[in-house]
C-alpha cells in the first residue's frame, strides 16, 4: 500500500475516533467517508472495530513482505 494511502486511512481512524468521543467536525464525517470507501456497515463503533482490523491486516501484510 502506498504510505499516503495508509496515512490517510490512520488519518481517517483518528478522525472517526474523535468522533464517538462526541467531536464535531465540517463537511462529510469520517464515518460517512469511511463507510462509503470500504463498504463497513453498523454504527460508529463497529465501523471504528471494523477499520481498526483492516489496518491492523494491512501492517501484517506490510511487515511480511519486509
Amino acid at each position: 500500500m502506498i504510505d499516503v494511502d495508509f496515512y490517510r486511512l490512520l488519518t481517517l481512524r483518528s478522525a472517526l475516533e474523535l468522533e464517538i468521543l462526541g467531536m464535531k467536525r465540517r463537511g462529510r464525517s469520517a464515518y460517512a467517508i469511511i463507510k462509503q470507501e470500504f463498504g463497513f456497515k453498523g454504527n460508529k463503533q463497529k465501523v471504528y472495530d471494523q477499520i481498526d482490523v483492516y489496518i491492523k491486516k494491512i501492517k501484517e501484510i506490510e511487515n511480511g513482505n519486509d
